[in-house]
């Protein structure tokens, strides 16, 4: 009996410490487990990466803070934004406390300041080297010194530059090798990035020939399905950027043109949009950071096993919060000391904000308008550009008005043509302003040209915007009457040079076409030095009837507005 209760008691402790043991290595097991799932968990965490990309675009060469208009609760809003010293700033900051950061500039970067002209650029070069970029693309400004000068500007830039529809024109319609090499990857996190580079084919058309003498440009569409695909199964790259200075409305409609298939995103530039929550179109999202340096363009990226999985965009405001980095200040004060008496002279005054961010009418429009009818008031119809560059000019000094310096003559007006004079009958009339207006709100994305409405003074213009081509116009009268089709008006506008002798502002076969003894500068400070302080408000020279008059964008059917 005894010896049957020691094995019982025996055999007890055996199952007990079994039990314990099952136990003990059960928490074991699921300790492991546990542990396990961490460091899956951790190492997924590590296959996960985030790559950003920075983008700036026509900065114009606007070196120092500036006004901004902002459209807010439906009013113009001011505030100080941009300056090459404080983009500078938020450009090295971010790259040195995050990984896998691409900085790109996309154009425009060597014309719109007294600077650029009076150096012809060159200014600027140190300034790009010292920011430190890693990729460019020229805009269409950047020809504004010529084909040589352009070449020369973009080749002592130490990042590469991108391009695959800007060739070598040979003369008579033949077609040299590509200006610059029209793709570049990147490899980063495990993948590498495709970037593609368009520019605006219509440069000819849009400024200037004589400019783009020597370059034959192309339509995108002509060879991007070869590169994206040469990116995509050639390079294996696992994303696909357009990198383009085409205009909003043309990067949307190639975003949704076939050929685009396989892209991604489309970084754009040109038309000053300022882009905050990114475009969805049939093949890319499509985006554009503004202008004059006063945002940043920020694209991230998140990589996760070879693939992207995720992408966020944002716009930063570059305002005065930013400190601006010594060392490019120190170059910006050394290139400009030769200049500043000259720039910072004031010329005249205005007592109201000067800007030009409106499609249809602007204070700064309206202001050099008026000069050219004072300077000429013989003229029936004087007529300016649609132009947007120029940041607004708000701020008032001692006197109580707002300073207009000659430098801001050369921010509104850089390139200083002649005034040219000519006459034309009032069907010409029509049928150019029909034309002008299909321009800016043509139906099709990709016939629209990057400006806004041409400006004009002498007659009043009715137009549906949105109407139809050819129809849009309503009626245009002259001194109250309405324009006569059959006779001939006088007209005066900028010489662009390299344009047949028969055209102005666009318009051909213009009568008596000949240049004045007078520049649009010359014009201006006459003009301000005889008149100041000047008001001009806008004079309802051209009344859109089916949009506000505060119409601050040409992009139309899709979610985006400007602000």
């Amino acid at each position: 009996m005894g010896n049957r209760r020691s094995f019982i008691r025996n055999i007890s402790a055996v199952s007990v410490g079994a039990l314990i043991g099952k136990v003990s290595f059960a928490s074991k097991e699921k300790e492991n487990i546990e542990n396990n799932d961490f460091l899956l968990e951790e190492s997924k965490q590590a296959t996960i990466q985030t790559i950003t990309i920075l983008q700036t675009t026509d900065v114009h060469c606007q070196n120092h803070l500036h006004d901004e208009l902002f459209w807010e609760n439906g009013k113009s809003v001011f505030r100080k934004t941009g300056g090459y010293g404080r983009l500078a700033t938020y450009l090295k900051n971010f790259k040195k406390k995050n990984k896998n950061v691409f900085t790109i500039d996309t154009g425009d970067m060597f014309q719109g300041s007294e600077l650029s002209v009076e150096t012809t650029g060159d200014a600027f070069v140190p300034i790009l080297n010292a920011i430190d970029y890693d990729l460019y693309l020229p805009g269409n400004w950047e020809v504004i010194y010529g084909k040589r000068k352009m070449q020369n500007l973009l080749g002592r830039l130490n990042a590469p530059k991108v391009c695959a529809n800007m060739y070598h024109d040979l003369g008579e319609g033949k077609r040299g090798e590509l200006i610059f090499q029209p793709y570049y990857t990147w490899h980063v996190a495990g993948i590498k990035i495709g970037f593609l580079g368009y520019t605006d084919h219509l440069v000819p058309l849009r400024q200037s020939p004589v400019y783009s003498k020597g370059i034959l440009y192309t339509h995108p569409e002509e060879n991007l399905a070869h590169y994206v695909d040469v990116l995509k199964n050639q390079e294996n790259c696992a994303f696909v950027a357009i990198i383009g200075h085409l205009g909003l409305s043309q990067q949307i409609a190639l975003a949704n043109n076939d050929a685009c298939a396989g892209v991604d995103y489309i970084l754009g530039g040109d038309t000053h949009e300022r882009v905050r929550v990114p475009i969805q179109c049939k093949h890319a999202k499509v985006v554009e950071p503004g202008a004059f340096g006063s945002f940043v363009g920020k694209l991230q990226l998140t990589v996760e096993n070879g693939k992207v999985i995720k992408d966020e965009y944002e716009l930063v405001e570059i305002n005065e919060s930013i400190k601006p980095d010594k060392a490019i200040e120190s170059i910006i004060f050394d290139s400009e000391a030769a200049f500043l008496p000259k720039m910072n002279e004031i010329i005249g005054y205005s007592t109201i904000p000067l800007y030009r961010y409106f499609v249809v009418e602007n204070p700064i429009d309206t202001m050099i308008l008026n000069a050219l009818h004072w300077k000429f008031p013989e003229i029936d119809i004087v007529l300016s550009n649609g132009f947007r560059f120029c940041p607004p000019r708000v701020s008032k000094d001692s006197t109580g008005n707002i300073p207009i310096t000659n430098s801001f003559i050369f921010d509104m007006l850089p390139v200083d043509s002649t005034a040219r004079m000519g006459k034309v009958t009032g069907q010409q009339i029509t049928n150019w302003m029909e034309k002008e207006l299909n321009n800016v709100f043509a139906s099709d994305a990709g016939k629209r040209f990057g400006g806004w409405v041409v400006k004009f003074k002498g007659i009043q213009v009715r137009f549906n915007a949105f109407g139809e081509e050819g129809k849009r116009v309503q009626s245009i009268t002259f001194k109250g009457e309405p324009l006569d089709l059959n006779r001939d008006y006088s007209i005066l506008a900028c010489e662009r040079e390299g344009d047949p002798e028969d055209m102005l502002c666009r318009m051909r076969k213009v009568k008596e076409a000949k240049n004045t003894s007078s520049t649009l500068h010359t014009i201006m400070r006459e003009y301000l030095k005889a008149n100041s302080p000047i008001t001009p408000t806008p004079e309802n020279n051209a009344i859109i009837l089916d949009a506000s008059p505060e119409l601050l964008s040409q992009v139309h059917g899709v979610a985006y507005e400007f602000k």
